[in-house]
């Protein structure tokens, strides 16, 4: 499973609002509603967020194995 806690995290330790991202960067609200509903995002929205808050990928999402995939 992808989490995308570590964005939250990092947009508040930065300082960036979801209506910076969207009114300023550009982003789609549509793509701030999947961050929020855990929905998958593209590559290319990664390496947009990425450029954005000059982060690394490790800092926008995080993957959790499922307890089943692990056994």
């Amino acid at each position: 499973m992808i989490s995308y806690k570590n964005f939250w995290s990092t947009i508040e330790k930065k300082g960036i609002t979801t209506y910076a991202l969207i009114y300023k960067h550009g982003l789609m609200p549509s793509t701030i509603q999947r961050l929020r509903a855990g929905q998958p995002i593209t590559t290319r929205t990664l390496n947009t967020l990425c450029s954005i808050l000059e982060c690394t990928v490790s800092d926008v999402i995080e993957f959790i194995p499922d307890e089943e995939a692990v056994q």
